[in-house]
């Protein structure tokens, strides 16, 4: 079954030899770890991963929860894998060792988070909503929010959630009606009904801690007047332990395609006058800091859908290479053996753009994880604005590249199925079910090219972009003398600088005010930046690739050339796209957004 989720010997690959992973050991966070125990970590979620995610994935899928009126049921499998999951210490894994952690880089997390995710994303959601929802806590809450709630998120005795979403609303979060009153004691009472909260009611914890947008009777409308509330199922006694149930009601159930292990919920509250709701941090900057646990889990949503990609990528890599069907085209006798299908040059193309979107993925997201690492913990000012720049401009492209071609990786793996492929005898279909979420999970890919094009790129006018700009260019100094790798080079110079152009046309008309014809095509810009960020991830694997079998030989020979290969295959049928996307761009073309309504 590990075969089925992320290859090992590239994820070693990527973290050893490409995103240089044992440089954060430099760090003095990290000073205790080195490769030993960032291999144990990643032993340890892998057979974890083999033995208690990956065989309930299927049933999980197949039995999705269910309210009976009181409680919610879930088969007994997923509180076995988060207990081990917990046991481990992962719910822990980047926290201080104070708090039973092991400071563990976020970038081998990261790793780990897709191995989790490749094997049963369903299960995996619960502790990593948790986690996201215990650094909110930890970042901006109270003392006594930090002892009564965040060590028990990190245990796995309580689980947490973001409930941002209300029916009216969807993603614009400034026409959120939930309100809260403030009382005498210093607390709130909070009223409304969110939507679409995952993993917002279950029996797997001893508690459920909502993270709540709403706004106080009075404030500004808008965002500006929202602000963050911690909202218990339970409340929670001064010595910690729980006290009795708050007004927070589930309201049903909402059945997806995919995800279908995650609860997806309903939850009302205050029915009964007001759920208890405790003020996180100041009032009316509840947005700015949600924005932290938004852009964790766009980073996990990111991580996800390489997962879920990389695992139909596996699993369509061993049935081509078994599945005999056909004769090579050349081939005139009808007698003859079948050949496996893997021998069809367009499998073989199939195959070859699913690794390259997966493989290239995985790389994306462990790049954007160590920027996290050191922005967060180099002892360098001038380098922790650097990844904060870097990872600030890279956010949308982690979220939503990966969220569209490794679903496209999925699509593939049941084409390359056939007939089966759609057939639920086989497990490419419900991964491709469980990917299709992840385009719409934490920002649509409109929202995300909203926020990389209109805002992003004229941050710190327009340096972030700058700066990655030189870090490509960076790559392609040092590989374009290569004559193995100079095509390569030499057609991301060419990508570079007509993105670069593009960019700065479209910067100065948002500078002139025109932003409705700016961004009317934000989606393909988003589309071409992603590209091209990942074609230069490529160059660097193709780049180390090079070294590794120069310094290994024949041992990965093998491994190295399909490195090489897929890297030519991105570089040859994917990065052209960016020529079409700058033209459209540049010539501000209106067909989408001049298309009469009643026309449709």
């Amino acid at each position: 079954m590990g075969s089925k989720m992320i290859c090992r010997n590239d994820l070693d690959f990527l973290l050893y030899q490409v995103i240089d992973t044992d440089e954060l050991v430099s760090l003095e966070r990290f000073a205790e770890h080195g490769r030993e125990t960032f291999n144990a970590a990643l032993d340890t979620a892998e057979s974890i991963a083999i033995d208690y995610f990956a065989p309930h994935a299927a049933e999980l899928d197949e039995n999705e929860p269910r309210f009976d009126g009181e409680r919610v049921e879930l088969i007994p499998q997923v509180k076995e894998a988060l207990d081990q999951y917990y046991g481990a210490g992962f719910g822990a894994a980047t926290q201080d060792y104070e708090l039973g952690g092991m400071q563990l880089p976020f970038t081998v997390s990261v790793a780990c988070k897709a191995i989790f995710s490749a094997a049963n994303i369903s299960t995996l959601a619960y502790a990593s909503l948790s986690g996201a929802n215990a650094n909110v806590i930890g970042a901006f809450g109270s003392e006594s929010q930090q002892r009564l709630y965040r060590q028990p998120l990190l245990d796995g005795r309580f689980t947490g959630t973001m409930a941002l979403t209300e029916p009216q609303a969807g993603s614009s979060l400034g026409d959120i009606a939930t309100t809260a009153e403030p009382m005498v004691d210093g607390d709130y009472r909070l009223r409304g009904s969110k939507i679409f909260i995952s993993a917002g009611d279950h029996e797997l914890s001893e508690n459920i801690v909502h993270l709540v947008l709403a706004r106080i009777k009075g404030a500004p409308e808008g965002v500006k007047g929202l602000s963050l509330f911690l909202v218990p199922k339970y409340l929670v006694n001064e010595d910690g332990t729980l006290g009795p149930r708050n007004d927070v009601v589930l309201g049903g159930l909402i059945h997806k395609m995919g995800y279908r292990g995650t609860t997806s919920t309903i939850l009302n509250f205050g029915e009964q006058g007001g759920a208890v709701a405790y003020l996180v941090g100041e009032p009316h900057r509840g947005l700015a800091y949600m924005f932290q646990m938004m852009n964790e889990a766009r980073v996990g949503v990111g991580v996800g859908a390489v997962g879920l990609g990389y695992a139909a990528y596996r699993h369509a890599l061993d049935y081509a290479r078994e599945r005999l069907q056909g004769r090579p085209p050349e081939s005139k006798d009808a007698s003859s053996s079948p050949q496996p299908i893997i021998a069809h040059a367009d499998v073989r193309r199939m195959l070859l753009a699913a690794k390259s979107y997966v493989e290239g993925g995985l790389c994306l997201s462990l790049y954007g994880a160590q920027l996290a690492d050191r922005k967060a913990w180099s002892a360098d000012a001038a380098e922790r604005e650097r990844a904060a720049m870097l990872l600030d401009l890279l956010t949308p492209v982690l979220k939503s590249w990966p969220s569209r071609y490794c679903l496209e990786a999925n699509s593939l793996a049941i084409q390359v199925h056939g007939g089966y492929g759609y057939s639920r005898d086989y497990p490419v279909e419900r991964l491709y079910r469980d990917n299709r979420l992840n385009p719409i999970h934490e920002g649509t890919e409109g929202i995300q090219s909203l926020d990389l094009l209109g805002r992003k790129i004229m941050m710190h006018d327009g340096g972030s972009f700058k700066l990655l700009c030189d870090e490509i260019q960076v790559t392609i100094e040092s590989t374009r003398c290569d004559s193995r790798i100079r095509e390569f080079a030499e057609s991301l110079q060419a990508a570079l600088d007509r993105f670069r152009d593009t960019t700065k046309a479209l910067s100065n008309l948002l500078r002139e005010g025109d932003a409705k014809h700016a961004l009317a095509n934000s989606s393909l810009y988003l589309d071409a930046f992603g590209h091209l960020v990942v074609a230069w991830l490529w160059l660097r694997q193709a780049q180390a690739a090079l070294a590794m079998q120069a310094a290994s030989g024949s041992e990965s020979e093998a491994f190295c050339h399909g490195k090489h290969m897929a890297c030519q295959y991105f570089f040859r049928w994917e990065l052209p796209r960016i020529e079409h996307s700058c033209h459209l761009l540049r010539a501000l073309d209106t067909t989408c957004l001049a298309m009469p309504v009643d026309s449709f």
